[in-house]
C-alpha cells in the first residue's frame, strides 16, 4: 500500500529534490514525460527508482507533481 503525503510534505519533498539529486524538478518532469508510456502511478514510481536510482519518496513526489500538472493542462 502506498503512503499518502500531505500537501506540505509533498512541497517539502519537491524542495529537497534538487539538493538530493542534483537536478531540478522541471528536469525530472521532462524525464517522466519523455520516458516510457506507463499508466499506473506505482509503475511510474518504480521506473524512476530503478532507472534513475531515486529514493521512493522523491520518485513518488515527482510522479505526483507530474500528474497534477498534467491534469491542470487538461483543464485549460
Amino acid at each position: 500500500m502506498s503512503q499518502v503525503f500531505s500537501e506540505e510534505t509533498h512541497r517539502n519533498l519537491l524542495a529537497r529534490i534538487p539538493h538530493c539529486t542534483g537536478r531540478e524538478v522541471s528536469d525530472w518532469l521532462r524525464t517522466v514525460d519523455e520516458g516510457p508510456s506507463l499508466f499506473r502511478f506505482e509503475e511510474k514510481v518504480s521506473w524512476l527508482r530503478g532507472e534513475h536510482n531515486l529514493a521512493y519518496g522523491h520518485a513518488k513526489a515527482i510522479i505526483h507533481e507530474y500528474d497534477l500538472r498534467r491534469a491542470a493542462r487538461k483543464l485549460i
